[in-house]
């Protein structure tokens, strides 16, 4: 889609001006430009405050009800400004001049950058909770997801750590390093990833062979992961070959990491690590 940069005009209050919510004000109509923080913001219970999505934004069901503004890249920001949205969230992927247009149009912009690990993931939905005054319910879940967090790492904490190399890209092969939260779903569950220390997320089918993982797991985002499964296979040598370790997951699960779904992608990876434990 292609960004429109004509808007229709915002009802101006008297004075001519379109005023913006105060500081710490609830926003009652948001638009929501991440898959991630619109899950959130049902998460918070404030659902019915969207009133603008990406359609890559379709989690939880009730997000089809809600107006399609645009992609995660290119927005329709005549479409936003109908809306009269109170507040629209952004992240880095958004079309700049669109974030640039809505903000001097009077929208309250707020943009969220994607959380690098557990931690990130945490402390960018206590951010976001603070816009919506659910700072209570941000902090309950997040607590009920150290918790569970805590129990993981401790039950696995004693077991033999496997060798882990995951991958999230094929052709170049592409990997997550230590300050990812896919390095924290494989450290935090009992393993170890043979990629941490790596410079950058680029990887070789020769590095993997020479570590001899004994699981790869696979996250097909964008590529065929039953084709780079078979590619494995194609290496009887491998440890995780051997022991029938090429474990493809649910990309949809492990790439929009809110608290809650991030418990849900470790207590899946707790299982693929120690199946036979």
């Amino acid at each position: 889609m292609v960004l429109q940069v004509f808007c229709l005009p915002l009802k101006a209050e008297e004075g001519g001006q379109t005023p913006l919510p105060q500081k710490g004000a609830l926003s009652q109509r948001i638009v929501s430009l991440s898959p991630v923080l619109t899950e959130e913001l049902f998460l918070l219970g404030v659902g019915d405050s969207v009133v603008g999505r990406t359609r890559y934004c379709t989690k939880p069901a009730e997000t089809d009800k809600i107006e399609v503004v645009g992609n995660l890249t290119e927005i329709n920001v005549e479409k936003i400004v109908s809306l009269r949205p109170d507040l629209v969230l952004v992240i880095p992927l958004t079309d700049p001049r669109a974030k640039q247009k809505l903000r001097s149009l009077g929208i309250r912009v707020e943009e969220f950058p994607e959380a690098a690990d557990f931690r990130g993931i945490c402390d960018s939905f206590l951010r976001l909770a603070g816009m919506v005054h659910k700072e209570k319910a941000a902090a309950d879940l997040i607590e009920k997801a150290k918790r569970e967090v805590s129990r993981i790492r401790q039950e696995t904490g004693s077991r033999q750590p496997p060798a882990v190399f995951i991958e999230v890209g094929a052709d170049p092969l592409v990997t997550m390093v230590k300050g990812s939260y896919f390095h924290d779903l494989i450290e935090f569950s009992g393993g170890v990833n043979i990629a941490a220390e790596a410079v950058h997320q680029l990887y070789s089918r020769e590095k993997v062979l020479a570590k001899d993982p004994d699981i790869i797991i696979i996250v097909s985002m964008g590529f065929d992961g039953e084709e780079e499964k078979r590619i494995w296979q194609g290496y009887p040598g491998l440890k995780a070959v051997r022991q029938g370790k090429i474990i493809l997951v649910d990309s949809d699960l492990f790439c929009a990491p809110t608290p809650v779904s991030f418990v849900h992608a470790l207590q899946g990876v707790e299982k693929i690590l120690h199946a036979e434990n």
